[in-house]
């Protein structure tokens, strides 16, 4: 009985990692939002959030989990933009460390700039869980759309953060 039970859960993990492997998030359109927030960690991130600041397909953007180190300036050299879209348009977040600290930082974010529809940009891989942490921490009125980051991700990159997402996901049922 206990054997049968484990290997339930063997396969059911399984198959969940087979789905989480194979079905990435894709790229979203050039749908309009309200705001866009990048959650750092990787390349092309902030490039594609850029992107949709410039085709004015969202009015403001938060770019979380910036280091603290970081100046707008800095960053308006590095990505060879003028420094008046970041005065304009741009904000920065330096308190968010992790997935769940982004989604906090952008829930306040959210709440301070009335933002009702929200897309969301990170790498395909880490998306899921991007979007159960923000799910978990904004209001239920805020409509979000996923904007994966094409990524080629190793079997280990894929394996660390199904584990992840799955054990994120347990803790949430529990309240955690």
């Amino acid at each position: 009985m206990i054997r049968r039970f484990l290997s339930s859960i063997l396969l059911i993990w399984m198959l969940g990692f087979m789905w989480f492997a194979i079905f990435l998030p894709q790229p979203a359109g050039l749908e309009t939002t309200d705001g866009v927030v990048v959650l750092t960690g990787g390349p092309k991130r902030i490039d594609r959030g850029l992107e949709i600041i410039e085709k004015k397909k969202a009015r403001r953007m938060l770019i979380s989990g910036v280091d603290l180190d970081v100046k707008p300036a800095e960053l308006a050299a590095e990505y060879r933009r003028p420094m008046r879209l970041f005065n304009c348009c741009i904000d920065l977040g330096f308190r968010a460390v992790d997935t769940r600290s982004n989604a906090l930082e952008t829930a306040r974010w959210v709440a301070r700039n009335k933002v009702k529809t929200l897309r969301v940009v990170t790498h395909d891989w880490h998306m899921r869980r991007g979007l159960l942490e923000l799910k978990i921490a904004l209001p239920d009125d805020v409509e979000i759309l996923a904007d994966a980051v094409p990524t080629k991700p190793s079997f280990y990159v894929l394996f660390r953060e199904y584990n992840k997402y799955w054990l994120r996901g347990a803790a949430a049922l529990i309240g955690v």
